[in-house]
């Protein structure tokens, strides 16, 4: 899980979600009710959740720590194989806005000529 929230295009996209979410509580006095006894009962559930969960995860600890090996040797295969995982989500966003500019442009070439 560290790895893959250490990945720059899932990092960047968190903070874009979050400074989103932010700006919108902060603008909608409304939402930000709705949102504030959503992260109540987020913080309540998983309080409760963690001592009851806790024996289970102590006795799964091997089985976890090799799926985790796995997941993190599959992370650098897919890391070397698209690059745009260590791209931040607002370059992805303009390279993808030139392309489209550039494919655009090379339609009103081919039919205007």
């Amino acid at each position: 899980v560290n790895q893959v929230a250490n990945l720059t295009l899932v990092s960047s996209a968190c903070d874009v979600v979050s400074t989103v979410y932010a700006s919108t509580k902060e603008s909608h006095p409304y939402i930000r009710s709705v949102c504030d006894a959503a992260e109540k009962g987020v913080r309540s559930v998983t309080e409760a959740t963690a001592s009851c969960v806790q024996p289970v995860l102590t006795s799964l600890e091997p089985h976890v720590a090799a799926a985790s090996e796995y997941a993190s040797k599959g992370l650098d295969k897919l890391g070397g194989k698209l690059p745009l995982l260590q791209k931040p989500v607002e370059q992805i966003v303009l390279d993808t806005k030139e392309l489209v500019s550039s494919r655009v442009a090379d339609a009103k070439d081919a039919v205007s000529s």
